[in-house]
């Protein structure tokens, strides 16, 4: 976390409780700041956390505000744990509590994914089990963290993986502090049956790290949405896409978000996997498909399916004997399962018919069901969208499709696509070199999103190499704009004394990958550059 000048300067001078001289800011927070501080009786540094009540809050919201952070320390601090952030102590400076706990020099894992995009499943795997195992300790003292997300996992220099942040943690047995109906939390990483207002569990903390763990993989959040209510109802009624990148971490995460609390991986076997997964194993698949062994099998948990039991099957009648259908159940049984299945095959297959029919009849220009150009999300079959190509010029996330019209008629969210196409403003130049930006080739590329607000990260390649303004870029589309948006660029480059044939695009690798079409273009020098010690330096390109 990068430090505030200013508000270092300003906290400098500051003294917490007589021991503890404030150095520098280390984060903000919902809550407030982190700072740096050196604790002056025990010659030691740590971070002490500050709490600042936004302005006009009413007396009994600031209070209220207090006492969560007091619950924060008492709740970590019956945490001992080498994954638990350690709490020294909790001072009063006027008149609200400060918190002096351990400092974690490190990353978090937000800045983490920021800054190397997602992990190997191998590692997060790793990263997961540090965490589930400070869940572990937690849920055995009574305490429930209600906010597992990546900006509140640390990973320290030394490799030590610390959950920080017991802010909005409940203490079982403690009254709730939390006004009736608030949700407390990120929205994307809230379990189902918090979203619903029912009481939470452990089971909860373990929604959490799923969600947390198909972040560090794939790169995004499995059910964030462009509002926080809508990131609830994904969270309520939508199934998470399904992850392309987890490898042997899939059927984990597929354990950890089960709507139903009762039948979520447990938190001994989820660091059981995930350790495996760490170590360059493969979990199995699910443990209902594993073949049970001749002795008595053991007790099954509550997140395991229930395999049918086998069909008995009997003998033939012996040659001789009179054959009685009261002595031969299961050779009747079997026609009428096999009736029942072929009668519900039936069913469905005349719902589809009529569902087809019905949207054949009703579909005016071909493209019912999408918005604003975009393409319609989802079908019978989940199916995925076209791969970006070069000569496409277009793409969007492959993975399951969501779900139309399930839950009371409500529309799933278009998957993002990003569309991108080049044309040439003007395709050669001729005179003397280094060619002005001016007169020199320049071209245009058009950018078409399937929803806003998104960023597009992108850059112009030449077939020789870098461009002539190279590095990734980002064009930003805000919400409720456009989704149409065009930038330009000039290439100066040249060969002295002969004409340079050249072709440029543009690369796209955010929030989708994709290439666009390739446009060729000419540079020929009249006359050569004067000799010097150094290289003219590019133009820069036109702004969009």
């Amino acid at each position: 976390m990068s430090e505030d000048p200013g508000s270092g300067e300003a906290g400098a001078a500051r003294v917490i409780a007589g021991r503890y001289r404030l150095l520098g800011p280390l984060g903000e927070g919902g809550m407030g700041t982190v700072w740096r501080a050196r604790d002056d009786t025990l010659g030691r540094e740590v971070a002490v956390k500050e709490v600042r009540a936004p302005a006009g809050l009413p007396t009994s919201e600031v209070e209220r505000m207090y006492a969560r952070l007091e619950r924060e320390a008492w709740a970590a601090a019956r945490v001992s744990h080498r994954n638990v952030v350690t709490v020294y102590d909790v001072a009063t400076q006027d008149g609200r509590p400060w918190v002096a706990m351990e400092l974690v020099r490190g990353l978090s894992l937000s800045d983490l994914l920021d800054a190397e995009g997602p992990l190997p499943p191998r590692r997060a795997a790793h990263i997961g089990a540090e965490v589930v195992s400070a869940l572990r300790a937690a849920h055995e003292a009574g305490v429930l963290h209600r906010d597992v997300k990546p900006g509140n996992v640390l990973i320290a220099n030394d490799g030590r993986i610390v959950l920080t942040d017991f802010g909005i943690a409940t203490v079982e047995g403690s009254s709730a502090l939390t006004m009736t109906g608030e949700v407390v939390g990120s929205p994307e990483f809230l379990a189902p049956e918090r979203a619903l207002g029912r009481t939470p569990g452990p089971e909860s903390d373990l929604w959490s790290l799923g969600v947390l763990l198909y972040t560090a993989v794939e790169g995004r959040s499995p059910f964030r949405q462009d509002t926080p209510l809508s990131t609830l109802r994904a969270v309520v009624d939508e199934a998470f896409p399904a992850p392309r990148r987890a490898g042997a971490l899939a059927p984990v995460i597929e354990g950890l978000l089960r709507k139903d609390p009762a039948e979520r991986l447990p938190a001994d076997a989820a660091e059981r996997e995930l350790r495996l997964v760490g170590a360059g194993g493969t979990p199995r698949a699910d443990p209902a498909s594993a073949s049970p062994a001749p002795a008595p099998a053991p007790a099954r948990t509550s997140w395991q399916r229930t395999p049918p039991a086998p069909v008995p099957v009997s003998p033939p009648p012996e040659p001789g004997t009179t054959y009685s259908p009261a002595a031969d159940t299961t050779r009747t049984e079997r026609p009428r399962r096999s009736l029942a299945v072929l009668l519900a095959g039936v069913v469905v297959l005349l719902l589809a018919l009529g569902a087809l029919t019905y949207a054949l009849l009703n579909r005016d220009d071909g493209s019912a069901g999408s918005k604003g150009g975009g393409h319609a999300a989802g079908s019978a079959s989940g199916g995925a969208s076209a791969s970006p190509s070069r000569s496409s010029g277009s793409g969007s996330p492959s993975g399951g499709g969501g779900k139309a019209g399930a839950g009371g008629g409500h529309s799933a969210t278009p998957r993002q696509s990003v569309r991108v196409g080049v044309a040439a403003v003007r395709g050669s130049y001729s005179g003397t070199c280094p060619p002005p930006g001016s007169a020199a080739p320049a071209f245009r590329a058009t950018f078409t999103v399937g929803r806003v607000p998104v960023d597009v990260e992108y850059r112009w390649v030449t077939a020789s190499g870098e461009s002539s303004d190279p590095g990734w870029k980002t064009l930003s589309f805000a919400s409720g704009g456009s989704r149409t948006k065009s930038a330009d660029h000039a290439e100066t480059g040249y060969t002295d004394g002969a004409t340079l044939h050249n072709e440029v695009h543009v690369e796209v690798r955010g929030p989708v990958r994709v290439t666009s079409n390739s446009v060729s273009y000419a540079v020929t020098c009249a006359t050569a550059s004067p000799t010097s010690t150094t290289s003219p330096s590019p133009s820069p390109s036109p702004s969009s």
